[in-house]
């Protein structure tokens, strides 16, 4: 899908000035328990399924959408993992500050594959081989794999470069 109308309209007004935006990560794996990861069209990294929030729409109802429009494949939020703000600037300067809501999701069925513009690749990897990820898109899989009872967030205080 791409930048939604309401960023774009936005930027218009404040260029490339820093935009606090609500966002969801994905953790799915599929029978043989490989991690899902799409190789981004913007900036060539790997990284889990993400994307944000638009208005009105609940998280758990975005990750599905994101997957589903970055992947082609149906999920379902069985658990919210992680909840991180973290800054990003993409290659036109464009600054975002994220509230990162990490799920591990279910995989209900689909074909994994690059089903829209914001990946140039989609694949199963091993847990133990994954590709360079970074920081952010670490601590979402390792969270969602810890299994842990509570959601990880950072201790009151602690800032992202702390991480």
């Amino acid at each position: 899908m791409g930048v939604p109308d309401y960023i774009l309209r936005m930027r218009k007004r404040i260029g490339h000035d820093l935009l606090w935006l609500p966002s969801v990560s994905a953790v799915v794996r599929n029978d043989a328990d490989e991690l899902l990861l799409g190789k981004r069209a913007d900036d060539g990294r790997w990284s889990v399924v993400s994307g944000i929030v638009e208005p009105g729409e609940q998280p758990a109802s975005a990750v599905v959408r994101e997957v589903r429009e970055e992947t082609g494949l149906a999920v379902e939020p069985i658990r919210l993992t992680s909840v991180v703000s973290h800054p990003h600037t993409y290659p036109n300067g464009d600054r975002c500050e994220y509230l990162n809501l990490g799920f591990e999701c279910r995989l209900l069925g689909g074909t994994a594959r690059v089903n829209d513009d914001e990946s140039e690749a989609v694949e199963w990897f091993a847990p133990d081989r994954l590709p360079k990820l970074d920081a952010h898109a670490r601590l979402v899989v390792a969270q969602a794999l810890a299994g842990a009872e509570q959601t990880f967030y950072l201790p009151a205080g602690t800032d992202w470069d702390d991480n």
